[in-house]
C-alpha cells in the first residue's frame, strides 16, 4: 500500500514502488481503453510513472489515483498532439453510460453551461475523457454507488435542459 501521510521524496525509492504496485493496473487499463493499443498504452504508463517520479519532491499525498490518472491524461494529450492523430472515440461498453444525442457542438455547449458545474464536469469526464464510474470513485474517494447516483441526476438533469430547447435550438426559458 502506498503511504500517503508523508512526503515521498525523490530518494524514496520504497515509496515510488509502492506507488507503482499499488495504481499501474489502474492507469493502465484507462490508458490501454483510450489508446486501444497496448504497446502505446505501456509506453504512456512508464511515462506517467517517470513524470509522477519527477514530481514526487514536495508531493505530500491525497488522493494518488487521481493525481497519477490526471498524469495520464496529460501524457495521453500530448502524444496525441505530437502524432497529429485523434484517438478513437469511446464505444458506449467502455463507457457504462448510453451516449449523448449526436448534435452540434455548440448545441451540448449550452446546455452543459446551464448545469451545474458539478454535473457539468462530471459528464464531460465520462462522456468525453472516458473515466468510468469505478475510476471516478477512486479518484474521489467516494462509493461508486455515490458516483453513478450523481451522474444519474447529472444525465437528467442534461435531458431536463436539452428538452428546453425549441426546434430552432433557442431556449425556452
Amino acid at each position: 500500500m502506498c503511504r500517503q501521510s508523508q512526503p515521498i521524496g525523490v530518494g524514496d525509492i520504497a515509496g515510488i514502488e509502492d506507488l507503482y504496485r499499488a495504481h499501474a493496473r489502474l492507469v493502465f487499463g484507462y490508458l490501454l481503453r483510450r489508446t486501444r493499443d497496448e504497446h502505446l498504452a505501456a509506453d504512456l504508463l512508464q511515462e506517467t510513472f517517470v513524470t509522477a517520479t519527477r514530481a514526487f519532491l514536495g508531493w505530500s499525498g491525497g488522493s494518488a489515483e487521481g493525481w497519477l490518472l490526471a498524469i495520464a491524461r496529460s501524457r495521453l494529450v500530448d502524444h496525441a498532439r505530437k502524432q497529429r492523430a485523434e484517438l478513437p472515440l469511446p464505444t458506449e461498453d467502455e463507457l457504462d453510460a448510453p451516449a449523448l444525442p449526436a448534435h452540434s457542438t455548440v448545441e451540448i455547449d449550452d446546455v452543459m453551461s446551464r448545469l451545474k458545474s458539478e454535473q457539468a464536469r462530471l459528464l464531460r469526464m465520462v462522456y468525453v475523457d472516458g473515466f468510468r464510474t469505478s475510476e471516478l470513485a477512486v479518484a474521489s474517494g467516494q462509493k461508486e454507488s455515490t458516483v453513478r447516483m450523481a451522474l444519474l441526476r447529472a444525465r437528467e438533469a442534461f435531458r431536463v435542459a436539452w428538452n428546453a430547447n425549441d426546434s430552432n435550438g433557442e431556449s425556452k426559458r
